[in-house]
C-alpha cells in the first residue's frame, strides 16, 4: 500500500519544512517534494503539521481509543496492573495487546508484586520483551534493594524508571504542604519528599553507573539536583505531565478529586521552575500519566479518592501551550513528546525520515476545542482540565502506514 500526505508542514529536528511524506509498505519512502506514484492513496493535509507519533512513557492502562485520539503510537505500560507485570508471560501478553495498531511496550516490575522487597526476574522479562524496568507507583525505600536493582538492570542495558517520592514522608498525604492544603484541611507532605528521593537515587545511579529515569519531577529542588547530575555526566533523564507544568495546588480549591494526583500539584514557584526546566532542557520528555479512574475511585471525599488522571487525549493540546507561550519551538516540543522518549528506551520511532516506520500524525495546531470530561473517548474522563478551552487537535493518527483514526 502506498500513501502520500501532501501539502503539509513537516516537523523535523531542524525545524518545520514544507512538503509531503510518501509512505510505502508501512515505511517512509520520501520526505519533502516527491512525485506521487500512480495508484497511491493521497491526502491533502492543507498546511497542517505532519509530526512524529507520540511515544508516551508510563501509562497505567491500555486505552486504545484515547491513544489514537491523542496521537500516541507507542505507549510504555507501567507494571502496576492486576496482577503486576512481574513474570515473562504477563510481559508478553501486554506486549501483544496493542498490535498491530498502537504498540504497547511493557515495563517490568522491579520487585515481586511491586512490594519493594525481592527483585523480580528482570532478566527473563527483558528477554521476553520488557522495554525497561519500573518501581511502579511507589518509591523503593530499601536502598540496598534499589542498589541491586540499578546494578542488575544496568548490566542488562535496561533503564530503571523511578517514582521519586520518599514513601515515609508522603504516607497518608494527599497534597503538598502549603497554604492551600492548610485551608482545605488536607493531610499534606513537604515538597522536599521528592528531592530526598531523587538525591538518594542519583547517588545510587552514580555508584552503579546505571541509567535512571524519573517518571515525573515536579519541584525546583529536584530539578536542581537533576540539572547538577547531568552536568556531571550521569545517565539521568526525567519527565513531567502537563498537569504539573500548567496547574498549581490552587486547582484543588473546590475539592474536585480530578486534581488528586501523584505526585500532588505543587505551588506556583515549583510550577514555574518546571516550565523553565522544560525550556532549558533539564526536563527531557513530556508524558500523559494516563491513569483513567472511574466514579468508584473519584466520586469520594478528596482524601479518600484515588490519585490519577486521564491524560492521553489531551496531552498534545495542553503541551502546545508551551509553544504558544514561546517557552519552546514546535520542533523541541516533538522532541519532548516523541524523539527523546523513543531514543531513551531504544524504540525505532520519533522521527520522520526516509526508511523509518511510518508512525506519524496530522495535527491542526490552531483548532479550538473545549476539554469535556464527559465527551472524552478514554475509558474514564477524570481530567483536572475539565472545561478548559484549548487549541490544537490530532486530525489523523498513522501507525506503520495504517490510518488509525
Amino acid at each position: 500500500m502506498t500513501l502520500a500526505l501532501l501539502n503539509g508542514r513537516i516537523v523535523t529536528p531542524g525545524g518545520v519544512i514544507e512538503g509531503g511524506v510518501l509512505i510505502r509498505d508501512g515505511r517512509i519512502a520520501a520526505v519533502g517534494p516527491f512525485e506521487v506514484p500512480t495508484g497511491a492513496q493521497t491526502i491533502d493535509v492543507r498546511g497542517k503539521l505532519i509530526a512524529p507519533g507520540i511515544v508516551d512513557v508510563g501509562v497505567f492502562a491500555i486505552d486504545m481509543p484515547a491513544f489514537v485520539a491523542g496521537g500516541i503510537t507507542r505507549a510504555l505500560l507501567m507494571p502496576d496492573q492486576s496482577p503486576p507485570l512481574d513474570t515473562v508471560a504477563l510481559i508478553q501478553r501486554a506486549a501483544a495487546a496493542g498490535k498491530p495498531h498502537v504498540w504497547i511496550h511493557p515495563l517490568a516490575a522491579a520487585t515481586k508484586g511491586l512490594k519493594g522487597g525481592d527483585l523480580a526476574e528482570i532478566g527473563l522479562m527483558a528477554r521476553g520483551g520488557a522495554t525497561g524496568v519500573a518501581t511502579g507507583r511507589e518509591w523503593i525505600a530499601d536502598s540496598a534493594v534499589m542498589l541491586r536493582l540499578l546494578s542488575y538492570a544496568g548490566a542488562l542495558g535496561l533503564v530503571t524508571i523511578s517514582h521519586p517520592e520518599d514513601g515515609g514522608l508522603v504516607r497518608g498525604a494527599v497534597a503538598t504542604e502549603s497554604e492551600a492544603a492548610t485551608r482545605m484541611g488536607l493531610p499534606a507532605a513537604p515538597a522536599e519528599a521528592e528531592a530526598l528521593a531523587v538525591q538518594r537515587d542519583l547517588l545510587l545511579a552514580e555508584i552503579t553507573g546505571a541509567p535512571i529515569h524519573f517518571r515525573q519531577v515536579t519541584t525546583a529542588r529536584a530539578i536542581d539536583l537533576i540539572r547538577a547530575a547531568k552536568a556531571k555526566g550521569l545517565p539521568v533523564t526525567c519527565g513531567i505531565t502537563p498537569a504539573h507544568f500548567l496547574l498549581s495546588d490552587v486547582a484543588m480549591g473546590d475539592f474536585r478529586t480530578f486534581s488528586r494526583l501523584s505526585p500532588p500539584l505543587r505551588d506556583e514557584a515549583d510550577r514555574l521552575a518546571c516550565v523553565a526546566a522544560l525550556a532549558d532542557g533539564t526536563i527531557d520528555l513530556i508524558c500523559s500519566g494516563h491513569d483513567p479512574r472511574g466514579p468508584e475511585a473519584k466520586r469520594l471525599p478528596f482524601s479518600d479518592a484515588e490519585p490519577g488522571m486521564a491524560g492521553a487525549e489531551t496531552l498534545l493540546a495542553l503541551s502546545l501551550a508551551l509553544v504558544r507561550d514561546s517557552h519552546v519551538p514546535i520542533e523541541r516540543l516533538f522532541q519532548l513528546l516523541s524523539t527523546t522518549p523513543a531514543h531513551r528506551f531504544g524504540l525505532p520511532a520519533g522521527a520522520i525520515e526516509q526508511g523509518a516506520e511510518a508512525d506519524l500524525l496530522i495535527v491542526d495546531e490552531h483548532a479550538p476545542w473545549r476539554i469535556n470530561s464527559e465527551q472524552l473517548v478514554a475509558s474514564a474522563g477524570n481530567t483536572p482540565f475539565d472545561g478548559l478551552p484549548v487549541e490544537g487537535r490530532v486530525v489523523t493518527t498513522v501507525k506503520g502506514g495504517t490510518i488509525l483514526g
